[in-house]
């Protein structure tokens, strides 16, 4: 089997701008549009769906729709999965899975922020709720095939390493480029209104990451690379040896923490910026810009850390300095003696190096444990793996979106609520630090060692 060369991984990696750029726009922009402060409705910003505890007393709309979403998308995470994973074609097990999901990613994405009715309206509740049903069983459908050419495509640890640094960059890159939102949309509001700039902000981001996600599938010629037989389980039976795997379960626990704890910061940011420090939105951008270039510039020295430390001590200790950062964003604006720019600013300087460190590992953790489980069972099921691990984060995302939703609502005008958030974002990384804690990375180190040899 050939292995990939430097130019072929970027290309690989390329795709995961792709749909990273998507994926920011919904998780950092879907709330602020549809449950804005006071601060985005006096610049403008219609209010399309009820807004308030209006589900059951307890939940709002917008909290409903994103958290039932990610319900359903973890749900057919394994569904795919397993598809991906029996799939048989000339083309190979996963890349045609990327070639099919990319355009209803893409056209989903915009149609979320395309609301029919241009008021406040049920109608657009439910149109929303069927746009975000399909934007989720889009990302599933691209995003499961892609992580499992991971481990596929990269034949022993350094190059698993290497694809893992090289789509982390790509990630965070397309992250970033999600977070540029209202600098764009703020030059064309004085042209085209407030919504409507935002709206053809987001099409033409989606246009672009459309492209990109089709890269990898011209340029990778899967069967070239990967030399795995389609496995014969059912996606059940699958699904279930996958969490019969000790050191997964350990790492997926710790993984659902993180991930509520970095939606709830992710989504909370431009919030923290607007109500807490009394910042333009627009430094929303500089910010998360500014934690991307840092984190990058962090990306080099990790890797070559990875190399001495191990993946589990580094793991965390990025929980720890994630964990220190979201207690301080709880107290953002309250530091008189430092400006709010200056107080953005260590924010921004002290998730750079976690963001990095988060950015490159968890990926090539799991496809250390799904090559050591491989070894074991004889059973390749590089799919299921990776579709548990985004079950599980995508279930740290629903609860995420339920908790800042319902929690943020509490003394709104003041920014109580944005605060609570924050700490309870704290508290669920230390959550998750404490988990990792107990996962055997020399167990796993182990049999990889004696596989190679």
């Amino acid at each position: 089997m050939k292995r990939l060369t430097t130019s072929k991984i970027w290309l690989f990696a390329v795709g995961q701008f792709g749909w990273s750029l998507l994926s920011g726009i919904i998780s950092n922009w879907l709330v602020y549009f549809y449950q804005p402060d006071k601060t985005a409705v006096a610049q403008g910003q219609n209010i399309f769906i009820p807004q308030g505890m209006v589900i059951f007393g307890i939940i709002t709309v917008i909290g409903g729709i994103t958290a039932f979403g990610r319900i359903f998308d973890a749900v057919t995470d394994p569904l795919i999965a397993s598809w991906s994973d029996r799939f048989q074609s000339k083309n190979g097990r996963r890349i045609p899975f990327l070639k099919w999901a990319s355009l209803p990613l893409a056209v989903s994405t915009v149609l979320v922020f395309w609301s029919p009715v241009e008021k406040t309206s049920w109608i657009n509740g439910v149109f929303l709720f069927f746009m975000v049903m399909i934007y989720y069983l889009s990302i599933t459908a691209y995003c499961t095939p892609y992580n499992a050419l991971i481990p596929e495509l990269g034949h022993t640890q350094e190059e698993r390493l290497n694809i893992s640094t090289v789509i982390s960059f790509t990630f965070i890159a397309g992250t970033a480029v999600a977070y540029l939102a209202p600098a764009i949309w703020g030059m064309l509001i004085p042209s085209l209104g407030r919504v409507q700039a935002i709206r053809l902000t987001f099409t033409g981001m989606a246009f672009w990451a459309f492209w990109c996600m089709l890269v990898p599938v011209f340029s990778i010629k899967e069967k070239e690379y990967v030399n795995t037989v389609p496995t014969n389980d059912t996606a059940f039976r699958s699904l279930a040896s996958t969490f019969k795997n000790g050191e997964f379960r350990k790492f997926v626990g710790s993984d659902i923490f993180y991930w509520i704890g970095l939606t709830m910061f992710q989504t909370g940011l431009p919030f923290f910026v607007t109500s807490l420090l009394k910042l333009p939105e627009s430094m929303t951008t500089i910010y998360f810009v500014g934690m991307t270039a840092l984190s990058v510039a962090f990306y080099v020295p990790v890797h070559k850390l990875v190399l001495r430390f191990g993946k589990k001590r580094l793991l965390v200790f990025a929980f720890a300095i994630f964990a220190c950062a979201y207690f301080y964003t709880g107290f953002l604006g309250t530091f008189s003696g430092i400006s709010p720019v200056v107080q953005g600013g260590i924010l921004t300087a002290g998730a750079a190096l976690p963001m990095a460190i988060f950015g490159i590992l968890p990926q090539a953790v799991v496809a250390d444990i799904a090559q050591s489980d491989a070894l074991v069972s004889g059973q390749n099921r590089e799919g299921m793996f990776y579709a548990a691990r985004t079950f599980a984060f995508k279930l740290g995302q629903s609860l995420s979106m339920l908790l800042f939703t319902a929690v943020s609502t509490i003394g709104q005008s003041v920014g109580t609520g944005y605060r609570m958030t924050a700490f309870c974002a704290a508290a669920f990384c230390v959550a998750g630090g404490i988990l990792f804690l107990f996962y055997d990375e020399g167990k796993i180190n182990k049999l990889i060692r004696e596989e190679e040899k």
